[in-house]
C-alpha cells in the first residue's frame, strides 16, 4: 500500500437548535446583525448530558457502520477537540471504549478549529508508514460551554457537533499531502483561556489574514496534488464565516466546485466544521465518488491545514 483514502464519513448534531431570534433574548442582537456579518441563521446546541465524546462517538459509529469495517479494524483513533472537559482520560480512548474498538491507538489533538485537517493527515502518514491499517479520524466539539453568552460578538458563532471519517490503506493516494503551518505572531487571535475557560477572538484580524493570505495556500495545496483549482468538485473550508467563505472560494479558482456553507445552519463548529460539512455534502449526494475535494482549515493558534481528498 503506497497511500490511505477516506472509506467513510459520519456526522452528528444535537437536536437542541439555537436560532438567530433566541439569541435577541440573551444579548442585543437580531437576525439582520447576525446574518450580515456572518451569514448564520441556526446553530445546534448539546444539552447538558451530551459531551465531546458521545458526540464523537455518534458520529464515528456512523462512519464506521457506512465503511463495512467491525470495531475489532480500527487501529487508530484520533480525536481533534479543544473543548473536551477532562485531560484524562482523552476522548479519544473514551470514544474507542463506547464503541467497543480491540485495542487501538488513541490521541487528542488540539488544534482548535484546524484539528480535523491535521488529525487526517497525522492518519494518513501513520498508515503510510505502516504504524496502522484503519483509522476513524473525529472533529467533535461542545463549544457552546466555553462561550461568554454575555458577548454578543461570539456568542452569535458557535455552535456544537461531531464529524467522523474513516480511513483506510489504499494501492493509490485518496488523500493528498498536507500543508499545514502557522502564523506564531498572531497566535493569540482567537484564544480559549482562563478559569473558567472562555473563547475569544480578534475578528477582524482573521478575517483579514483568511481572505488575503488563503486563497495562495490553498491553490499550493490543490498544486501538491497535481489538479488545479478548476479541476476541484468539491472545497470545505473551516466553517467560520460566511463573508470567508465565498470570497475565498472565488479567489483559489473553483470555479466547478460545490462549496460547502453548512455555516448557515450549524454555526462555527471548530473542529467539528469540515468533517461535519463534508459528510452531509456525501449523504446529499452533492460530490460523486472519486471526485476531489479540498479540504482547508484555520483557527487557533493561527494555525492551519489543508489536503485534496477523494470522495468516498
Amino acid at each position: 500500500m503506497t497511500g490511505s483514502r477516506v472509506l467513510a464519513l459520519g456526522h452528528y448534531q444535537p437536536s437542541g437548535v439555537l436560532t438567530n431570534d433566541d439569541l435577541a433574548k440573551i444579548v442585543d442582537t437580531d437576525d439582520a446583525w447576525i446574518r450580515s456579518r456572518v451569514g448564520i441563521r441556526t446553530r445546534h446546541v448539546a444539552a447538558p448530558d451530551e459531551t465531546v465524546d458521545s458526540m464523537a462517538a455518534a458520529a464515528a459509529a456512523k462512519a464506521l457502520a457506512a465503511s463495512g469495517l467491525a470495531p475489532q479494524d480500527i487501529d487508530l483513533v484520533l480525536v481533534a477537540t479543544c473543548t473536551a472537559h477532562d485531560r484524562s482520560p482523552n476522548t479519544a480512548a473514551r470514544v474507542a471504549a463506547r464503541l467497543g474498538l480491540a485495542a487501538p491507538a488513541t490521541m487528542d489533538l488540539n488544534v482548535v478549529c484546524s484539528g480535523f485537517t491535521h488529525a487526517l493527515a497525522t492518519a494518513d502518514h501513520a498508515i503510510r508508514a505502516g504504524s496502522a491499517t484503519h483509522a476513524l479520524v473525529i472533529g467533535a466539539e461542545k463549544f457552546t460551554d466555553v462561550v461568554d453568552w454575555t458577548d454578543r460578538s461570539t456568542c452569535v458563532l458557535v455552535g456544537d457537533g461531531a464529524g467522523a471519517a474513516v480511513i483506510g490503506a489504499a494501492p493509490e493516494p485518496g488523500i493528498g499531502p498536507v500543508l499545514w503551518g502557522s502564523v506564531p505572531e498572531m497566535g493569540g487571535a482567537v484564544r480559549i483561556e482562563g478559569e473558567p475557560a472562555r473563547f475569544a477572538q480578534e475578528g477582524q484580524t482573521v478575517y483579514r489574514w483568511a481572505t488575503t493570505q488563503l486563497p495562495a495556500i490553498a491553490r499550493t495545496v490543490c498544486e501538491r496534488s497535481g489538479i488545479t483549482p478548476a479541476d476541484l468538485a468539491g472545497v470545505v473550508l473551516h466553517q467560520a464565516n460566511l463573508r470567508i467563505i465565498e470570497p475565498v472560494a472565488e479567489r483559489i479558482g473553483a470555479v466547478n466546485a460545490v462549496v460547502a456553507k453548512d455555516v448557515v445552519d450549524s454555526g462555527n463548529t471548530s473542529a467539528a466544521s469540515v468533517p461535519l460539512a463534508l459528510s452531509k455534502l456525501v449523504e446529499r449526494r452533492e460530490i460523486a465518488s472519486g471526485a476531489p475535494v479540498l479540504l482547508f482549515a484555520f483557527g487557533g493558534n493561527l494555525s492551519y491545514a489543508g489536503q485534496v481528498i477523494h470522495c468516498p
